[in-house]
């Protein structure tokens, strides 16, 4: 009898050994796991993928996403609907970053990317949740006029910021990060010289595509 009990404990110890292991491969997985959302501009959203842009091509939409897939990452991303209401999609977009981090990911394993007009979105985004530890691109969409036409967004998180000095769409975003009333855990800011003017956040160019990742990798120095 003694022995049929000590079977019994043998077999029960080893269950839970197999379970805690199941558990810690789990939690490893999902630790190792990051997270893009990308946003796209204004564009798009308003034509197909195919349509080119007079000036500035195509928006390699696909190819952008696929580098980052290649990369290792986990891409959300969708084409939106033409003349997409800037604030009711950040607030779409801050319910999916809800949903994530309530199944476990880690907040500074998610990197919301907007060019352009999903730049705005992302800056909103930012400004609603209001989570040091989540990370952000925002990517040609800063004027110094919005500190004046949108008074209401704040940074908040790991901000980079990237723009192109030829392109009158988008400069430096440093008043914004002065005036933010926001945690903002760690802000870099990167001018590109591309002379493609808007067009640059069109093409999967490494100028900025290489620093979203290592900045969707918690590699806030760029190094």
């Amino acid at each position: 009898m003694k022995q049929f009990v000590l079977i019994l404990w043998l077999i029960y110890l080893l269950f839970i050994f197999s379970n805690c292991n199941a558990i810690e491969a789990n939690n490893t997985i999902k630790e190792e796991t990051y997270y893009i959302l990308f946003l796209h501009n204004k564009f798009l959203e308003e034509n197909d993928l195919a349509a080119t842009h007079p000036e500035y091509g195509r928006t390699e939409y696909k190819e952008i996403l696929d580098s980052f897939r290649n990369a290792g990452f986990i891409v959300l991303s969708e084409k939106r609907a033409s003349n997409t209401d800037v604030v009711k999609y950040a607030i779409k977009i801050v319910s999916q970053i809800d949903s994530l981090i309530m199944s476990g990911v880690k907040p500074n394993h998610i990197t919301v990317i907007g060019t352009s007009k999903g730049g705005y979105i992302a800056q909103y985004v930012s400004t609603f949740l209001k989570k040091p530890d989540l990370n952000f691109v925002f990517i040609g969409c800063f004027q110094q006029s919005d500190l004046v036409n949108k008074p209401e967004i704040n940074f908040c998180g790991n901000i980079l910021t990237i723009y192109e000095k030829s392109d009158s769409n988008g400069t430096s975003a440093i008043k914004r990060k002065e005036t933010t009333k926001l945690k903002i855990s760690n802000f870099k800011e990167i001018e590109l010289n591309t002379n493609l003017k808007h067009g640059f956040l069109f093409k999967v160019l490494p100028e900025w595509i290489e620093p979203c990742k290592m900045w969707a990798k918690g590699n806030y120095q760029l190094r």
